[in-house]
């Protein structure tokens, strides 16, 4: 028999909760002692916020930061939190566009190890990457918010709810495999990925139903790996064995994932932004695809959402110089 017992989540708000899981973003973070801190470029840091960030990453070791901007406003902003940022280096622009590009070309020409969004709109940072060749790799960029919700007893894995719009099947299988892979380096050895639609039967009326069963098709046939993959699910079926229990759904991923895929960025997007602001959970946001991982950071995001996004960062480039394995 298990016991519901009711606890407050970080806002105060009750909820039920079948176990005390901790925070798992703090967990993440435990898992980068001992590692060097990567060199990030962070990009138009000239708010209070995105600085204050950077700093906060900086002090925990994760992140060595260079300061991509407009001098002068960066150190307004310094002045505003009262911080010396004085050890940091700082290479200075004119403006967020230019900042931007220079941050793009320390990534490019191997001077950096990361990026990291300060003050300035995604679609502007994200638009000097894409448009970097070299920043490429043979797969689809795309986004995977890793958030710590209170009443849910691991953490969940998002995407893409910022980067790519309305992708197609082809690019869902990069979106997919990104995903499983970053699941990998954080330390979960067979992700269960359910590919999220409004109903859990596929319907020729409902694309992303039909995207659901080409991509599982695609895993059995080993062009998707690293994960289990089950769809179309609706979300209670994916995060509730009870409910997919009582839709007779026969699923080792049904109730039990780990990964929920999205059909497109705006119901990913809402998802996400409901957890946050609606059942208390923190959000850690990175861009996969790319050289170099890149950081995505909102002014609103708290301390220790902004830390495990480094923490993520950090995780990954330090697997790649073989300099830490998964504990």
């Amino acid at each position: 028999m298990i016991t519901i017992a009711a606890r407050s989540d970080r806002k105060g708000t009750p909820c039920a909760d079948l176990l005390e899981s901790g925070s798992h973003h703090g967990r993440l973070i435990q898992q980068t002692k001992g590692l060097s801190p990567i060199r990030t470029a962070v990009v138009h840091p000239v708010d209070a916020e995105s600085l204050l960030g950077a700093v906060e990453a900086a002090n925990a070791s994760l992140i060595d930061p260079v300061l991509v901007g407009p001098a002068a406003k960066i150190r307004a902003a310094a002045e505003q939190i009262k911080t010396d940022i004085s050890a940091y280096e700082l290479v200075p622009t004119e403006h967020s566009r230019g900042a931007a590009a220079k941050a793009v070309e320390l990534a490019r020409d191997s001077k950096v190890e990361a990026l990291m969004k300060g003050s300035l709109h995604t679609d502007e940072f994200m638009g000097a990457v894409v448009h970097e060749e070299k920043l490429r790799t043979a797969r689809r960029m795309s986004h995977v918010f890793m958030i710590d919700a209170p009443c849910y007893p691991r953490p969940l894995y998002v995407t893409d709810a910022a980067v790519n719009i309305y992708p197609t099947v082809e690019e869902k299988a990069d979106i997919i495999q990104n995903a499983i892979e970053l699941a990998h380096v954080i330390g979960l050895d067979c992700p269960k990925v359910a590919i999220l639609s409004a109903v859990e039967t596929v319907s020729p009326k409902i694309q992303s139903t039909l995207d659901a069963a080409v991509l599982c098709k695609m895993a059995d046939r080993g062009q998707i790996t690293g994960g289990i993959l089950d769809g179309p699910l609706a979300f209670d079926n994916a995060v509730s064995e009870d409910a997919a229990k009582i839709k007779g759904i026969v699923s080792s991923v049904a109730g039990r994932a780990d990964i929920f895929v999205v059909p497109g960025l705006e119901a990913g997007n809402m998802l996400a932004k409901q957890l946050e602001y609606l059942a208390g959970a923190q959000l850690a946001g990175i861009v996969l695809g790319s050289r170099v991982p890149i950081v995505l950071t909102s002014r609103a995001d708290k301390s220790q959402a902004r830390l495990a996004s480094c923490a993520i960062a950090q995780l990954l480039v330090r697997k790649r110089s073989g300099e830490w394995l998964p504990r």
